[in-house]
């Protein structure tokens, strides 16, 4: 079975450097980005399993980054991440599509169990 691949957008580089070893750990084939820009050009060569986003970035934000995502690649689930966490981001991340809101700061535990549950969602919808 292949690897479920993951990929990691935050400009605070911090966070990819604490994800992508632990994710990798549990069997992910995880790429990390800190700029918006470079996570859009790899989106439009290929369309990874999961996606987890920060909201408060510089360029194109979360939100911006969420939406290109589900238009290109609607099969992948997004986990939105964000140290500015209201009901109203939330609510409109839900809306845009994003399959889980994490508010920051999150314990790594959070992350990986909201990894595997969109895994789960991502690999039922590919073999229905």
């Amino acid at each position: 079975m292949e690897k479920t691949t993951v990929c990691i957008l935050d400009d605070e580089a911090i966070v990819g450097d604490r994800l992508k070893p632990e994710l990798e750990d549990d069997g992910y084939d995880v790429e990390v980005f800190t700029d918006s820009a470079s996570a859009l050009a790899r989106v439009n060569e290929t369309c990874f399993d999961v996606f987890i986003t920060d909201l408060k970035m510089e360029g194109v934000d979360g939100m911006g980054f969420l939406e290109r995502v589900k238009e290109k690649c609607p099969e992948s689930e997004v986990i939105v991440i964000t140290g500015y966490a209201t009901m109203e981001t939330a609510r409109e991340s839900l809306i845009k599509g994003a399959y889980d809101f994490i508010a920051k700061p999150f314990r790594i535990g959070e992350i990986r169990a909201a990894v595997k549950k969109a895994k789960k969602k991502v690999r039922h919808r590919r073999s229905a």
